[in-house]
């Protein structure tokens, strides 16, 4: 299919400098940086904005004392243990929305083709596989704009079906929800409803047109007035700019998620952000402390683009902040093996959640 004809226009830098302040000297770094210690690990408070946005504009060199302070208040808040979770695409591509990272969507020329939702056996097996690496998540992820009712029948119907026979808990991925959905799912057990802003409002226009930023905020909202957790993520690389991933930490404490999935963009043919250059390695890292240092509480977790984004220096993100991983592929290209992840883990001798209590 023809790509959307509506026009975009996309920056071909992954994270402008451009914004409300010229970087921080060295020594006005290290001050920051000792400031934001005093308020996270002496006082135990929230950063405020004006806290958050000096970090943001530390030099490179200052990057690692940035990430040391992540990893220090990632222990203080959160402990150690490292929570693992994975996912399944259920039913691949055709999707009618428009996001232009994505390419599942049917509005782009892309190499992701529609698929049927997989069979009940299917499903169960790829829980089984996910339980046996000693996950404590699982989450049934859709390509579907919103559930209509037949995916909601097979929603409800596979989540018993999974908890039953593997222990997890379940957690599910399917747009926009109603009200009376939101009510129907938590009844139906499951655990976790995962809805990414993705980015700022302000630049979400340039992300997404055949839906608003409102609607995915009213949908975090339905998840947590019905008392699932809320697993609310960004993915970052898309041309955002500095000041704009900041509004986003904003808008992510105000939503107030359980957990924070933090992908970066890894740009696939036939999409619209195909062009874009990948993260730089270094930005990344400052970009997973600055999520941590925001959200000194949630569950910061490695999701999608980060073999693509870190390659072997993964490990460091570890010990910048990231206290939950997603283990094995993604939805539309592969991961790395999970014993790969569980080697590193066991390097940086973090405990995994499920594994250390059954120990």
């Amino acid at each position: 299919m023809a790509q959307t004809s509506q026009p975009v226009t996309i920056s071909t830098k992954p994270a402008p400098a451009a914004g409300s302040r010229e970087p921080l000297s060295v020594e006005q770094a290290r001050q920051a940086i000792r400031n934001a210690q005093d308020a996270l690990l002496g006082e135990r408070r929230m950063l405020s904005a004006e806290e958050l946005a000096e970090l943001a504009y530390v030099p490179d060199e200052a990057v690692p004392s940035l990430a040391s302070l992540a990893h220090e208040v990632r222990l203080e808040w959160c402990g150690m243990e490292v929570e693992i979770e994975g996912i399944l695409s259920a039913k691949t591509g055709g999707c009618p929305e428009d996001c232009h990272f994505c390419s599942q969507s049917a509005q782009f020329d892309g190499v992701v083709k529609a698929t049927p939702f997989l069979d009940t056996e299917e499903v169960l097996a790829a829980a089984r596989e996910t339980a046996a690496v000693g996950a404590s998540e699982f989450c049934i992820v859709l390509a579907v704009r919103g559930p209509d009712e037949r995916t909601m029948e097979r929603i409800l119907e596979l989540v018993p079906l999974i908890m039953e026979e593997t222990g997890l808990n379940v957690a599910v991925s399917a747009g926009i929800i109603t009200e009376q959905q939101a009510k129907r799912l938590a009844a139906g057990g499951v655990h976790r409803y995962n809805h990414n802003v993705e980015t700022a409002k302000s630049y979400f226009p340039q992300v997404v047109t055949s839906h608003d930023w409102q609607e995915r905020y009213d949908t975090c909202m339905l998840v947590r007035e019905n008392g699932m957790e809320l697993c609310c993520g960004a993915l970052l690389g898309m041309g955002e700019s500095i000041d704009q991933r900041l509004e986003l930490l904003g808008q992510l404490r105000e939503i107030d998620p359980t957990e924070v999935p933090l992908n970066f963009l890894k740009p696939m043919i036939g999409t619209p952000m195909a062009h874009l250059p990948a993260v730089e390695p270094l930005e990344a890292i400052r970009w997973i402390a600055m999520f941590r240092l925001a959200l000194p509480s949630v569950l910061l977790r490695y999701a999608g683009g980060r073999e693509f984004t870190l390659g072997d220096l993964q490990a460091m993100g570890m010990t910048a902040g990231i206290n939950a991983l997603i283990i094995g592929n993604y939805l539309t290209y592969l991961g790395r093996s999970p014993e790969e992840d569980l080697k590193m883990l066991d390097d940086l001798r973090m405990p995994v959640t499920i594994l250390n209590k059954v120990m």
